[in-house]
């Protein structure tokens, strides 16, 4: 097995899916996703739609009681969802914490448990999405260049060299993650990235927000539906060739 993909069923980490089967095939890559105790399981779903749709081996971890005592908007005990943008939601704090939706050490215990997985399985690289919008004003620290490398130089050192990680998005905007989808032909119509867990993506929690900008950029409608509607001004359909 060639690599691992850590798989929230998201846009980022979709592409990114894209990207591995591109370079090596499926019968190289598998995925894997966590429930955190996050507010829905519609991101799971999701990450075994796709996996599903590539054909490759899925597993999944539960990890929801290491945060039963977190308060983070994402868990369902925690604190409202904000319909702000994360630039907002650091101008409200000054920059001085992360956005309400962080969830303490998330993306270090996840790929700790990855890692874990990736030597039983015989997968010599770990595939991890972070991309450089949600590092940015430390919105997400445990997406940053930094927390990268510390993390790529303590996988391999904790392997023996045996796994690798690899984060090929984590200097890209959230566009140019679109833009690797696109290139690569993910599924982006199975993707979920609403942070609220109801019928059609809210469109304005800041994860939303995000996603939404980052089509508009490339002129692309998101194929995914919304609750609210969306100015498509300038985009076109999503349209892959032999799909």
């Amino acid at each position: 097995m060639k690599a691992l993909i850590l798989s929230s069923g998201g846009n980022d980490s979709t592409s990114i899916l894209s990207k591995a089967v591109t370079d090596y095939g499926t019968k190289e890559v598998a995925t894997v996703s966590i429930y955190y105790g996050q507010r829905h399981d519609k991101e799971i779903e999701s990450a075994r739609k796709i996996a599903d749709y590539y054909g490759l081996a899925h597993y999944e971890f539960d990890l929801s009681k290491i945060y039963q005592y977190s308060n983070s908007a994402m868990l369902k005990q925690g604190e409202a969802i904000k319909e702000s943008s994360y630039a907002e939601q650091l101008e409200e704090t000054k920059g001085e914490v992360p956005v309400n939706t962080y969830v303490p050490f998330r993306n270090g215990l996840f790929l700790s448990i990855v890692t874990a997985l990736a030597i039983e399985i015989e997968a010599s690289e770990v595939w991890y999405g972070a991309h450089a919008d949600d590092a940015a004003g430390n919105a997400y620290p445990d997406c940053s260049i930094e927390f990268v490398d510390a993390m790529a130089a303590a996988i391999k050192e904790g392997t023996g060299g045996q796994v690798v990680l690899s984060a090929p998005v984590v200097d890209k905007n959230k566009s140019e993650v679109v833009a690797i989808g696109l290139e690569n032909h993910a599924p982006l119509w199975l993707t979920w990235s609403c942070y609220k867990g109801e019928d059609k993506q809210c469109g304005l929690c800041g994860t939303c927000r995000d996603r939404i900008e980052a089509f508009k950029q490339q002129h692309v409608i998101d194929p995914v539906p919304y609750a609210i509607d969306i100015d498509w001004t300038d985009c076109e359909e999503l349209s892959y060739e032999n799909i």
